[in-house]
């Protein structure tokens, strides 16, 4: 099959082969056809010069809400895949058992980039989130649809990935554990991992992680006092060491107010770095302090993470979570989906949900997106 698609002179970075070399990309039928640097481009209708750029496999944000004109609290998908290189956008419980078929038509099936979804055990999902409107959904255990949540999630394997469920004081207030121990049982019926959001206590960041199984998420891991994963004096919580041995997963989901440089300066410290970078993008913190997926990217290349790592933390680690060994990955064979990032130097502010601000000295931004083995962005 000749090569639709060819990126040339990039730095190529994708841990899933341990690649990180200039050479070229090459896709064909929709997925990836070849990379190396003998790839022959006489009679590619479509070869680009990428050369002081970097290549990596399709980023996917692993949080995000883009049930836009759903929910209050969703963006547009595509527009904020052409800002962030995001190529799948993972959302995490905007829509429940009630509402996910309007999600799915009206959203999932007519957008240009792939959008995955966690079901929330949440009849309506995430349904009161917004400047003026703030209602957890997971406070009203009549809420709570086990049995329909399994349905649903059993009749959309396709695109649902695993079941949401968020616990702390402002998610399920009085009901405490009741809405994780209701999700835990519908993803233990449909064999589907959870991702569990967390927030002030109770319950405690402890009661949360003891009860987790291997491939569970927790997101907003990374998140400040109180509720943090770390100790008055610093170091990992032990219930938090023992959770990532047996195999659970740490996002960070930054969003509105789960993500602090304190608190990731010491994790990082305690050699603890997050499975997974995620954004938790959604209306109340597109405008700041996340704005995008490459924005919270680059926070982390700032506190001392290597561009491997990080690239990794959002392409291979992901599609891992997912069970999706068909994205984040430059492997022929794989979905043909890339992002091209452009990697500045000088000085960049960053701000974190505390309104902690930190001077970085390298960005990474968008220069290009890759959908389908097809050049995507600009439109």
């Amino acid at each position: 099959m000749a090569h639709e698609l060819i990126l040339d002179g990039a730095r190529v970075i994708d841990p899933s082969a341990g690649i990180d070399r200039v050479t070229r990309v090459a896709f064909a039928g929709g997925r990836v056809a070849a990379l190396g640097e003998g790839i022959d481009t006489t009679g590619c209708p479509d070869v680009r010069d990428l050369r002081g750029l970097i290549v990596v496999p399709g980023l996917i944000d692993l949080h995000t809400h883009v049930y836009w004109g759903g929910t209050s609290l969703g963006i547009d998908a595509a527009q904020f895949a052409r800002d962030s290189g995001v190529t799948t956008a993972v959302d995490t419980g905007s829509a429940g058992p009630g509402n996910f078929l309007g999600f799915r038509k009206h959203v999932i099936e007519p957008s240009p980039v792939r959008i995955l979804a966690y079901l929330h055990v949440s009849f309506a999902g995430i349904f009161a989130f917004s400047k003026s409107i703030m209602v957890g959904e997971s406070e009203e255990i009549r809420l709570m649809a086990p049995a329909e949540a399994a349905a649903v999630a059993e009749a959309n394997r396709d695109v649902v990935v695993g079941i949401k469920v968020r616990v702390g004081l402002h998610a399920s207030g009085r009901s405490g554990l009741q809405p994780f121990e209701a999700a835990l049982q519908v993803a233990e019926e449909v064999g589907m991992p959870m991702m569990v959001h967390i927030d002030h206590p109770p319950p405690s960041y402890e009661e949360v992680v003891e009860r987790l199984r291997p491939g569970d998420v927790l997101t907003h891991a990374f998140r400040p006092f109180p509720n943090a994963p770390l100790s008055g004096q610093g170091r990992v919580r032990e219930a938090v060491v023992a959770a990532r041995r047996r195999g659970v997963l740490f996002d960070i989901g930054h969003g509105k107010g789960s993500f602090a440089f304190k608190t990731a300066r010491a994790m990082l410290a305690n050699g603890f770095p997050p499975d997974t970078i995620s954004s938790d993008i959604h209306t109340l913190c597109i405008d700041g302090p996340v704005f995008d997926q490459t924005t919270t990217l680059s926070k982390f290349l700032c506190l001392g993470m290597s561009l491997p790592d990080v690239i990794a933390a959002t392409t291979v680690n992901a599609a891992t979570a997912l069970r999706r060994p068909e994205l984040g990955s430059l492997r022929p064979g794989s979905v043909g989906d890339a992002t091209i990032l452009r990697l500045d130097e000088g000085r960049f502010d960053y701000v974190d949900t505390t309104g902690e601000h930190l001077a970085g000295d390298r960005r990474l931004t968008s220069a290009g997106v890759v959908v389908g083995g097809r050049w995507w962005h600009p439109a």
